[in-house]
Formats: structure tokens, C-alpha cells, sequence
């Protein structure tokens, strides 16, 4: 059994990935070929933004969007604890201070509370200017936009959201990669709208900033001659051989695989639900489900279940086992403990399972049975 099943996805994808693949062969247009602009096209026009600016991956996409936002040493860039660290990496290596924060254990999504907590901290500090917010749509569900767009607007904060996880899912009919003054996110092949390798997008209505990003992304180029670097850039395009897979995918995505997934995940819950904290999403919301991960009692209690399911030949992830202000990469920021302890709980008790369109009931109800076997006894 496989976690996320490319395999199967590509066979039923197979006859439009392949004629997209050799027609880019054929027109030997590797670098920003004509499917790169079509992509975008339909990438903003599926997200409802006006602008969509490929490239080569989901961490480049968080880069050059915090680049366009002018972020730089002496900002203070907040983000979530219980993330990947591309999430907060692409402040500190623009010279930023990632600022972490707390989640809700229900969603496992940055905690309102805790990031006003934070700015007011940074603020009371003196030492930092706060400039952004990136809140992380985890796991497939958008982040509580509602709550925390009002709080940068109260402190003047600029909101990047980092939408890798996140592509598809929606809060009242509003879908990822809208909210905020700027969107990313990953096509990453195990990403809910994956490619064939890496790439990225960012997404914005800002038409200025549209024409700084494609010039970011090539260098900094100047966009009337490619030998005038107005900036410094990085080089980070998509391919074009990436964006004709993505094409027929973003297509069965929004045709059935969203629904798929979601299918997936009820079942899932109405058979787990009573015996493993299963996955929270508000009313109003709708995850794309990158993961479905559920919480156990404890770490003991995880490591049973991750066992037999090893047993059974079924794989499990665990996402994520520390937090970032537990990496070694951020152990000279000395951040206490006591300022994350629903991070603690999350990285001692989550779980996920396997999750993707192709998955039968027949396999979620055996994935279900042995983890309620193993938890009941």
C-alpha cells in the first residue's frame, strides 16, 4: 500500500500527462514554454486571483513572495511552530527573524491568540519591526483567516499565505491561495495538486508586484532586456515539462479528486471517531487533505499503532516530530518551551495515514480496523 498513490494517479492520468510531456518535447520549449502561461492562467482563475507567477518550487514561492514584500534583517516575520521549515527558513535567509508561534490543537493551524501574543511580544521588545504574517493552511485546511487578517490589520503586518498544504481547501466558498496580501504554495509531487518533481507558485492581485515577481524569479531581470538586472533575483522558473503535467492534474482535481479525498477522510472519521481524536475542520471549511492525521493518547499509544500497521504492510508519517523552535537551526533564538505547549502536545501524539484519491473503502476500513484492534484491545 502506498501513503499517497502517484502511481495509481498517473495511470489514470496517463494518455493527457503523456501528450502533454512529448508535445513539449516536440516544441523543444523547455524554459517558460507556452504551458507555463496557461497554467497560471487557469491556476488564478481557479484560486480567484488575478495574478499567478510560477516557479521552480513551493520554499522559492515564499521567498520571492517575502522578497517582494521588501522583507529583510531587522524584520520580524511570524509564523507557525508545527509547520515545515521552509515556512519560516525563507525569512531567516533573507536576514528576517522568524517569529514562532503557537497552534490550536484542533486544527493544527497558527493560534490567533498566540500570534497577537507574539507581535505584542516583539513590539514591548523593541528589537524587531514586525512586518508579516504566514499563516500555514496544514494538512489541507485554510488557517482562521477570519481572526487573523483583523489582527495585521491592527498592527500593520502584510499576511503571506504559505497554501502548500493547502491548494483546493476553502473557508465560506473562499478557496486557498486567496487570502492575504500575497499566496504560495508547493507542487511538490505529494502536494495535493502535485507535479512530476518541484515547483511553486505565488498568487496576488497587485499588478506592480506581478511584474516585480517574474523579474525576481529570472534574476531580477529587467523585463524589456534580459542583460539588465534592476535587482537581485534568484533563478527560479518551472519548467515547462512540469507544467504540462500539471495541467491535466489541476484539471482532475478540480473535476474529482477533491471530492475523492474528502470521501476519504469522512469515512475515516465516521469509523475512527470515539477511538483516536480524528481531524477538526470548522463549519464553513473544507480541507483539501494533504494528510489525515489524527491525534492518540500518547506517544506510547502512537508508536503501538504505527507498529501494526507497520505489521500489515500499511505506512504512516509522523508530521511533525519537533517543533521549530526545536530545530538546531533555530536553538540560538533560546525559545522556552512554556511558550509552545500545544506544539509539545501535537509532535507527541499526531499521526497520519494513508490518503489520496485512488484509495478504496475496502482499504480504509482495514487501515480503521487495525488501528481501533490495536487501540481496544
Amino acid at each position: 500500500m502506498q501513503f499517497r498513490d502517484l502511481k495509481a494517479q498517473y495511470q489514470a492520468l496517463k494518455p493527457e500527462i503523456d501528450k502533454g510531456i512529448q508535445d513539449v518535447l516536440d516544441s523543444a520549449g523547455f524554459i517558460l514554454g507556452k504551458p507555463v502561461a496557461e497554467l497560471e492562467t487557469q491556476l488564478a482563475a481557479y484560486t480567484g486571483r488575478k495574478h499567478c507567477v510560477t516557479c521552480a518550487s513551493g520554499t522559492d514561492a515564499l521567498q520571492l513572495a517575502l522578497m517582494a514584500m521588501d522583507v529583510g534583517s531587522g524584520d520580524a516575520v511570524f509564523t507557525s511552530d508545527f509547520t515545515y521549515f521552509a515556512s519560516a527558513g525563507t525569512a531567516s535567509i533573507l536576514g528576517a527573524e522568524a517569529v514562532l508561534v503557537d497552534i490550536d490543537t484542533r486544527t493544527f493551524n497558527l493560534s490567533p491568540d498566540a500570534l497577537e501574543a507574539a507581535v505584542q511580544r516583539v513590539l514591548a521588545e523593541g528589537r524587531l519591526t514586525p512586518k508579516v504574517i504566514v499563516p500555514v493552511d496544514l494538512f489541507g485546511l485554510p488557517a482562521d483567516y477570519e481572526r487573523i487578517l483583523p489582527i495585521a490589520g491592527k498592527y500593520g503586518l502584510k499576511v503571506l499565505e504559505d497554501g502548500a498544504q493547502g491548494f483546493g481547501g476553502s473557508m465560506n466558498s473562499k478557496r486557498v491561495c486567496s487570502f492575504g496580501d500575497m499566496s504560495a504554495t508547493s507542487f511538490f509531487p505529494a502536494k495535493p495538486l502535485g507535479c512530476f518533481g518541484d515547483g511553486g507558485a505565488v498568487f496576488l492581485d497587485d499588478d506592480t508586484l506581478d511584474q516585480r515577481l517574474r523579474s525576481l524569479r529570472v534574476q531580477g531581470k529587467s523585463p524589456e532586456d534580459k542583460y539588465d538586472n534592476r535587482e537581485i533575483g534568484i533563478n527560479s522558473r518551472l519548467d515547462t515539462i512540469q507544467a504540462a503535467i500539471l495541467l491535466p492534474k489541476l484539471k482532475a482535481f478540480a473535476a474529482y479528486e477533491l471530492d475523492a479525498v474528502n470521501h476519504v477522510a469522512d469515512r475515516y472519521t465516521e469509523l475512527l471517531a470515539g477511538t483516536v481524536v480524528t481531524p477538526y475542520v470548522p463549519p464553513g471549511f473544507r480541507s483539501s487533505w494533504a494528510q489525515y492525521t489524527i491525534m492518540l493518547a500518547d506517544n506510547a499509544e502512537r508508536t503501538r499503532v504505527q507498529a501494526a500497521l507497520q505489521k500489515h504492510g500499511i505506512p504512516s508519517m509522523i508530521y511533525y516530530p519537533r517543533g521549530l523552535h526545536q530545530q538546531k537551526a533555530y536553538s540560538g533564538l533560546h525559545l522556552p518551551d512554556a511558550w509552545y505547549p500545544n506544539t509539545l502536545h501535537a509532535v507527541q501524539t499526531v499521526l497520519s495515514l494513508p490518503l489520496h484519491p485512488y484509495l478504496t473503502d475496502a482499504e480504509i476500513d482495514r487501515i480503521s480496523g487495525i488501528i481501533i484492534e490495536t487501540i481496544r484491545g
